[in-house]
């Protein structure tokens, strides 16, 4: 009975205090209208030091703040802004009112117009049924076109001097009469730099020390660019017959394929060091992939494109070639990391993703392709 007396009070003071106290209702009409952030551009290029003109079209704001993504920003409702380089920006608008604030961001691909962009990368070949180099775009639906008419001149091989834009190509049409020809890209000015050989089939350029090496017969020849200091058995391969030649600029490797042994050999770019690194390949083209550190060949043997790591190691076939007679030219296009490959008896330019995915045919209804780069 004494709990009960001293707990009732206690009941009472609660129950006044909730009749005491009345509902009223929230009246939203009263709060402040939502900021909204927004804006557009009012020009219709977006160039470099060019002045953009920013339209706000923010909603119940009174302050602006903007950061254009370069590091720079303004409080104006509408600024102007001049970008200087070339990218792209990520504008923000952070727009501030009584009803709280509001972000919107757009991105702008700022560009250069006066800039060279190179994207028109070509595919030079040889098309040796016609005794022709041609050269097609890589852009779609191009077409093929003669660069020089090499009649006289038989060749399986040719390299592209990057730095002093010329094209050598071997001429193995008289034997133990061969002859390295050098000529401006586009095929004009053709020079006898090198005569003597045995049979050239293949040229490798080696700009940091000036020199080309030759698949030429039995040997690995070497000499400078210009011709001189010529060595005809600079790499002796007893009782061989090279067919195609590479050089890795950032190793100073030289490869070169012997077919009557079928062996893929590799040395130092003084000569020393020769040895077989894969055995049992039997093909004409090699390419040295310099960025990737691969080198890619033909093997007649396995019927298709082979890829191996640069010491030999690691040998995948990454595309089959019908007829059991392509790679003939074999060279890669960095852009867009493409591999080309010429399947000689089938009139065909292949290409294919870097480990043979996604092949296609490039150009069919060439006369015997061979030797090939691109630039």
């Amino acid at each position: 009975m004494i709990l009960l007396k001293k707990l009732l009070p206690v009941f009472l003071l609660a129950f006044v205090a909730m009749a005491g106290c009345k509902k009223t209702k929230y009246n939203f009409d009263d709060l402040h209208p939502t900021v909204k952030s927004f804006f557009t551009i009012g020009n219709t290029e977006l160039n470099i030091d060019e002045a953009i003109h920013f339209k706000n079209a923010s909603l119940n704001a009174e302050s602006y703040t903007w950061d254009f993504g370069d590091g720079t920003t303004a409080t104006e409702k509408e600024p102007s802004k001049t970008y200087i380089t070339p990218g792209t920006y990520t504008v923000k608008l952070k727009a501030v009112g009584p009803g709280g604030t509001g972000n919107y961001s757009k991105d702008l691909v700022i560009i250069d117009p006066n800039a060279v962009i190179d994207t028109d990368k070509e595919l030079y070949f040889i098309e040796y049924g016609s005794k022709l180099v041609r050269k097609i775009s890589l852009i779609p639906g191009s077409a093929a076109e003669t660069v020089v008419n090499m009649t006289g001149k038989e060749a399986h091989g040719m390299a592209y001097d990057s730095v002093n834009k010329k094209i050598y190509y071997c001429d193995f049409q008289n034997a133990n009469a061969g002859k390295i020809w050098r000529m401006d890209a586009d095929g004009s000015n053709p020079v006898e730099v090198l005569s003597g050989l045995s049979a050239p089939y293949g040229v490798a350029l080696n700009l940091a020390e000036g020199k080309m090496y030759i698949a030429d017969g039995a040997n690995v020849s070497r000499a400078n660019l210009d011709g001189s200091g010529f060595e005809k058995s600079f790499i002796p391969v007893f009782g061989g017959a090279l067919r195609a030649i590479g050089f890795n600029s950032k190793t100073n490797i030289i490869y070169f394929y012997e077919v009557n042994n079928e062996d893929l050999y590799a040395a130092k770019s003084d000569g020393t060091g020769a040895g077989k690194i894969i055995e049992g390949a039997y093909g004409y083209g090699i390419f040295v992939d310099v960025v990737n550190q691969k080198i890619y060949y033909d093997d007649r043997r396995k019927t298709g494109i082979m890829q191996a790591n640069a010491d030999g190691s690691g040998i995948v076939k990454i595309a089959n070639v019908a007829g059991n007679r392509g790679g003939s030219g074999i060279t890669v296009d960095y852009k867009d990391n493409k591999l080309y490959w010429a399947e000689t008896n089938n009139g065909l330019i292949k290409r294919s993703n870097l480990d043979g995915t996604g092949a296609e045919t490039f150009l069919s209804g060439v006369n015997n392709p061979r030797g090939m780069f691109i630039k």
